[in-house]
């Protein structure tokens, strides 16, 4: 199969679908790899490294789009990319299309088969393919809700682990899972006072077991959060519902009753957002004010880190593409189950349920497609 990877466009995004040794390894199974020029320059691979990994290198996107029959990305086609896909080819990639009805749309007019990487599932019901980002993501939510913090870029003013006589940031987790953990061990190494939210009791037990006291838990029923949001410094939006818009757990009205310069930081943004005042920012202009309370809504948060990402990404991503260039997609997908939960939209049809729910499509099973 004819393997492509392009540059990505999305506003300082640097991570690349395919590192080096990523394209090493499809060519070893037998593959033709294509790489945009300059796509690895984000996380420091030149086209010269990509040429001695068995790569092609390409001067344009337009070519790889025309040419190749699977593009393996990072973030969600932009439109000027939309408009490049076709029917017949396969795109895999993050694409978080519930939130997105123009690109879904988009993606639906252009007949591409568009696999997910956020809703491939694992043995256990995890989501391994969005696992790594969550752990950046999670870890760098309290490194830029602490900068936001610092009073010259317009927060309280206060520094999370505090100093001796002086009390920490009060810092509340919503979320128990992948992100909200990460956002928890970075906030207690930090020496704030952290709170972790959640509705599943057996989230709470290993949360409480493992922090062993260095945090709190607690069950998140309405006057719950509303009480810890109103007392907060920093508040981390960590809920995810796989494939689905996130839930919007602060309501404006709850940002009335928060300090002046506190801050929310919204990890869930590229599903939506949890905040009801959340609108995706980019790490240009990452922030805005709503309210007196700062707000961080930046939607490819692990973009600015993006080696790490990029190698963390390709650890868990490559085996996939290796399933699908070696078998075609069709039969990678009917071998694997966890593989074909990652089947979004194919040829004008939406494969994903609570995407077809959201934006009113009619769902197809992907097990109807697959014979």
């Amino acid at each position: 199969m004819r393997v492509g990877t392009v540059k990505e466009i999305k506003n300082h995004e640097y991570r690349v679908g395919l590192t080096p040794e990523s394209v090493r390894e499809l060519v070893a199974h037998g593959h033709e790899v294509w790489v945009e020029t300059g796509a690895g320059s984000g996380i420091g691979a030149s086209d010269e490294d990509y040429r001695a990994a068995g790569g092609t290198i390409k001067p344009t996107a337009a070519e790889i789009f025309a040419e190749c029959e699977m593009v393996v990305k990072v973030k969600e086609p932009q439109a000027v990319e939309r408009a490049q896909l076709r029917k017949g080819q396969i795109l895999y990639t993050y694409l978080h299309l519930a939130p997105d009805p123009e690109q879904t749309a988009d993606l639906v007019r252009s007949g591409v088969t568009a696999i997910a990487y956020e809703t491939v599932t694992g043995v256990d019901n995890s989501l391994p393919l969005l696992k790594p980002m969550s752990q950046v993501a999670g870890r760098m939510s309290i490194q830029a809700g602490a900068t936001a913090l610092e009073k010259a870029n317009g927060g309280r003013g206060v520094l999370l682990g505090g100093v001796p006589g002086v009390l920490p940031a009060k810092v509340v987790v919503i979320g128990g899972g992948v992100v909200g953990f990460n956002a928890a061990q970075m906030a207690v190494g930090l020496g704030a006072d952290v709170t972790i939210l959640d509705r599943d009791p057996g989230v709470l037990e290993r949360l409480d077991s493992h922090f062993e006291g260095r945090a709190r838990t607690l069950y998140s029923g309405r006057a719950a959060l509303a009480a810890e949001v109103a007392e907060a410094d920093l508040v981390i939006g960590a809920v995810l519902v796989p494939g689905a818009a996130a839930p919007k757990l602060v309501t404006r009205d709850m940002l009335k009753t928060m300090k002046p310069g506190a801050v929310l930081v919204d990890v869930a943004i590229d599903q939506g957002g949890c905040f009801e005042t959340s609108k995706a920012t980019t790490h240009a202009e990452p922030t805005y004010v709503v309210d007196g309370i700062v707000h961080y809504c930046v939607a490819n948060m692990p973009g600015a880190v993006a080696r790490t990402s990029t190698y963390a990404l390709n650890n868990v991503t490559l085996p996939h593409a290796l399933r699908i260039a070696d078998m075609g997609w069709k039969a990678a997908l009917k071998a694997n189950p966890h593989l074909a939960a990652g089947l979004n939209v194919h040829e004008g049809q939406i494969t994903y349920e609570a995407v077809a729910g959201d934006l009113g499509y009619d769902y197809v099973p992907t097990e109807s497609l697959l014979g």
